[in-house]
């Protein structure tokens, strides 16, 4: 695989940049803008908040858990985190791709577990479970032969977007 070191060292730039850097600037700066201009002008909150330190040490303590359970809302109890991979998977065809290959392989695999759970017990095949694999055959190697074919162009791509709309998201 040829690796660009220029676009790799930009991406790992970006990352740190805006995961960590970022987020530790943005928290300072979010904390002396409220307090300074804020709650420095209000004599009832600077009542309760009588120096900058113990704003910062009263906001950690309470804001930390808040956005915690904001973090866990968000992957666990709503939509959000479902859209956002929606989005990955449609925008990326490396992820797409994989989606599309990994669907395919568990199907085909537990299928083959059955049939050969079946055959230990010294059981014949019946021709429904034959035919049964030899359409599941022909639909991946037609499949496989539409995304192989160079003609296809971006359509490749939309195969792989329409068995998942078809196929995945069904469930």
């Amino acid at each position: 695989m040829k690796t660009g070191l220029a676009f790799r060292s930009w991406f790992y730039f970006r990352m740190g940049w805006s995961t960590y850097l970022v987020f530790v600037l943005g928290a300072v700066n979010t904390l002396t803008i409220t307090y300074f201009l804020a709650i420095d002008n209000y004599p009832v909150l600077k009542n309760i908040f009588p120096t900058f330190e113990q704003y910062v040490v009263i906001m950690v303590f309470i804001g930390i858990p808040i956005l915690i359970m904001f973090g866990y809302a968000h992957y666990k109890k709503t939509e959000a985190y479902k859209s956002e991979i929606d989005v990955l998977i449609e925008s990326n065809p490396y992820l797409r791709r994989n989606t599309v290959n990994a669907e395919m392989c568990i199907r085909l695999n537990m299928k083959l577990l059955s049939l050969l759970l079946k055959l230990s017990k010294k059981e014949q095949l019946d021709k429904t479970e034959f035919k049964e694999i030899q359409d599941m055959q022909k639909e991946i190697l037609n499949f496989m032969q539409k995304r192989s074919d160079e003609n296809w162009g971006n359509d490749i791509n939309n195969m792989d977007m329409e068995f998942i709309n078809k196929e995945i998201r069904k469930m």
